[in-house]
């Protein structure tokens, strides 16, 4: 993972400044400062993140849509972002990825995945590795930072009045960091 490019958000001051005063930099302060939840009763902003267990935010209820999927991959979410996105009027998204990702070196836990079909859903282990074959190289991530940039710069081009911050949440200080952009 390309760690150079991440930025520790020790303060609301080191998001760039078109992000203060926001939804994002609310959910900043939830997570990673422990501000006090305010009550909401419509959603402030739209998250996009990996379906990780590890990956909780601490955000209050009603604070956002939350769309959940392996690695972030919203690739075949935009539907669900589009509906979000206009029925509740949003105008703030976050796309979070997250360090030591699962979905990062797929190929690397292709016999792991393979046994756990045969032994905990009970396929057949041909069938598991043709699942296997035909999936991983869809959802497959090379490096995290990388690909969350990218999901980024897709929905920023699908939805040019929305602003999208590209994010990190490190599972071992459970921190959201940001993702320097260039």
């Amino acid at each position: 993972m390309n760690m150079s490019s991440l930025k520790k958000l020790k303060s609301l001051n080191d998001l760039p400044k078109e992000y203060h005063q926001t939804p994002i930099s609310q959910l900043v302060a939830y997570h990673n400062f422990r501000e006090e939840h305010k009550d909401y009763e419509k959603a402030q902003m739209l998250i996009g993140s990996c379906m990780d267990f590890r990956t909780r935010l601490t955000i209050p209820n009603k604070f956002a849509f939350v769309i959940r999927n392996g690695g972030a991959n919203l690739h075949y979410s935009e539907f669900h972002i589009a509906y979000a996105l206009s029925v509740a009027q949003l105008k703030h998204m976050a796309v979070i990825g997250h360090t030591d990702c699962g979905m990062v070196n797929l190929n690397a836990r292709k016999d792991i995945f393979i046994a756990g079909l045969a032994e905990n859903v009970g396929w057949d282990e041909g069938n598991a590795e043709r699942f296997f074959n035909h999936y991983a190289p869809q959802f497959e991530i090379r490096d995290a930072v990388e690909f969350t940039l990218k999901q980024v710069n897709m929905l920023r081009k699908r939805f040019p009045e929305i602003q999208i911050i590209p994010l990190i949440h490190n599972v071992e200080d459970h921190l959201l960091y940001l993702i320097e952009e260039n």
